[in-house]
């Protein structure tokens, strides 16, 4: 999915690695599905901030660690997404 105006459904991090949940507009059978993208955040030469979608070696543990984080955020919105039971049920 393509970053574009709209906003992330929401997002994790663990400094630097952040994840965005993007709620995808396709629908089936009433779920909606999600992506997740990651950057790490990082500053250049000149001090200023800047992100990247690479990782090395010495982020892999933390980037597994914000991609459970996502992955339990998703499991989060999915629940909000189901329709409430009918009172009865």
């Amino acid at each position: 999915m393509s970053k574009n105006a709209t906003k992330p459904a929401a997002k994790v991090s663990m400094y630097p690695i952040t994840a965005a949940i993007w709620r995808n507009a396709q629908e089936k059978d009433g779920r909606a599905f999600y992506s997740v993208t990651f950057e790490r955040g990082y500053k250049d030469e000149t001090g200023n901030w800047k992100s990247t979608s690479a990782f090395n070696a010495g982020d892999l543990l933390l980037l597994a660690k914000v991609a459970d984080l996502a992955h339990t955020e998703i499991s989060k919105l999915r629940a909000k997404d189901r329709p409430a039971p009918e009172a009865g049920e």
